[in-house]
This record gives structure tokens, C-alpha cells and sequence, in this order.
């Protein structure tokens, strides 16, 4: 048996022993540790604190707010997590979530989610994200495309770039992008339920989804794009959004009524 046999059925044995299951019971394809994962996490911040100014003051309160009461509604294990958030002084429209519950929200965010019912909806987002540990199984998936494109090109004597180049334009669009969607799609289910336990008004999330479109204008076509449309999204929202609202009323009734003012 050839080097890269043995090294296909490594591969093939190490999928068969890394299965997890995805908050939504969505069985995953995970290699490597929380802890391992929560370092890269720690350190990517660190790098953008640096490279980017923060806004601090109204605004960074603001953030903090409506990411804590989102966190006060987790189950206990996941509240124990060292989760924070920081808002950059960026124009863009941008929020991200990082392994460890290190989040970021942009500026130019806050101009496209008015209110603390959307930020929540964005935030929310993030959080499931880290939740569904999204991040190790793309990082994952990555390494084992990588390892089987390497694989088929020593088995076949592969020299040509340009073959190669389609190869892997192929593992792009029909592997690694469909399944950023699919964690797109995953993270908003996650968070539309968790902004709605919370006591936010979910919503909202259509709305923010709304002025995301008028916001962005034209956008690549969804099966180009590391996320759904967003006609798929709402769709796809306001297929949860009865669930959504019945967990938003128990948790008004529970006492929790945010209210995180918006920095004017």
C-alpha cells in the first residue's frame, strides 16, 4: 500500500472518530480542541484590537448591554464562558465571533441595526456561531480538503497548475462555501431563539434584515456567496418566527425586559 493510501484511510479514520452534534442536532465534522481553537480565537482579537481603534465610551456600553442579557439567557455551561464584546470605530457593516466568545461589532453596523432588538438579532447571530463551534468545523473541513486535493494530485502525478487551479476552484464552490452557508443559516436559527429568550423581540430580525438588503444593494448570487441571500433568510426566519415569539412571551413574563439605549 502506497504513502497516500495509508494516508486516505487516516483521513477516512479520523473522520469516523470526530463526530460531534451541532445545538440544532446537526451531526459535524470537528479535529481539534476547544482549547486549541480558544487560543487561535484569543490571539486573532488581540490582533484586531491592535490593528483596529476602538470606540469605547455610549456606544461600547451599549454593545455590552445587549450582549450581556443575551449571555444571562444561556444555559449555565455556556454562561460560564469568558464572552466579550468590543465595538470598532469602522464604517463597514460588519460583526464577527471568534472560539473563546470574543465578538466584534463594527460601527457602521450600528447605522443598519437601529435598536437593541436588532443589535440582539446580530449579536445573537455571533454567539451561535461560537455555540455551534463553527468555526472548528470549517477550519476542519479545510484541512481535510486540503489533505485530499494533496492525495488525488501525488496519486494521478498531477503536475499541471491549471488542472490543480480547477481543483480546487471545485473544493471552493462546491464544498467549503455551501457549507458556510449552511452555518449561516444555523447561527441566525440560533440566535433568533436565543435574542427571543432574552426578552428581545425577534422580530426585529426581519427588519434588520430588511435594511441589510436597502443597505448592501446589489450582492453575488447565493450560490457565490459564504452567505444566504437575504430573501433566503427571512424566509428561513420567519419559518422559526412562531417558536420565536412564544419564547419571547415567556420571557417577558419571566422578568426579562432589556433595555439598552442606543447611543445617540
Amino acid at each position: 500500500m502506497g504513502w497516500t493510501r495509508y494516508l486516505a484511510v487516516g483521513a477516512l479514520c479520523l473522520g469516523l472518530t470526530a463526530c460531534a452534534t451541532s445545538p440544532t442536532g446537526r451531526q459535524q465534522f470537528t479535529l481539534y480542541s476547544d482549547e486549541q481553537l480558544d487560543q487561535m480565537g484569543q490571539q486573532a482579537f488581540d490582533q484586531y484590537q491592535s490593528d483596529l481603534p476602538l470606540a469605547g465610551g455610549a456606544t461600547q456600553r451599549y454593545a455590552e448591554c445587549v450582549a450581556g442579557a443575551l449571555v444571562a439567557a444561556l444555559p449555565e455551561r455556556e454562561r460560564q464562558q469568558r464572552w466579550q464584546i468590543r465595538v470598532f470605530d469602522e464604517a463597514s457593516v460588519n460583526a464577527f465571533a471568534l472560539p473563546g466568545g470574543y465578538m466584534g461589532v463594527h460601527t457602521g453596523l450600528l447605522d443598519v441595526a437601529t435598536d437593541q432588538h436588532q443589535l440582539a438579532a446580530v449579536v445573537g447571530h455571533e454567539i451561535g456561531h461560537v455555540l455551534a463551534r463553527h468555526a472548528n468545523e470549517r477550519a476542519s473541513t479545510q484541512s481535510m480538503t486540503q489533505l485530499g486535493l494533496s492525495v488525488l494530485q501525488s496519486s494521478a502525478g498531477i503536475e499541471s497548475e491549471q488542472v490543480l487551479g480547477l481543483m480546487g476552484a471545485g473544493a471552493q464552490y462546491g464544498i467549503l462555501l455551501p457549507f458556510s452557508r449552511r452555518h449561516e443559516g444555523e447561527a441566525d436559527i440560533i440566535g433568533l431563539g436565543l435574542m427571543a429568550d432574552a426578552g428581545f423581540d425577534p422580530r426585529a430580525s426581519l427588519t434588520l434584515w430588511e435594511n441589510m438588503r436597502t443597505a448592501s444593494g446589489g450582492q453575488p448570487p447565493a450560490w457565490l456567496s459564504t452567505h444566504p441571500s437575504h430573501g433566503q433568510r427571512m424566509a428561513a426566519l420567519q419559518a422559526e418566527m412562531g417558536n420565536a415569539l412564544a419564547r419571547y412571551e415567556r420571557a417577558r413574563q419571566a422578568g426579562r425586559t432589556p433595555n439598552c439605549q442606543a447611543p445617540r
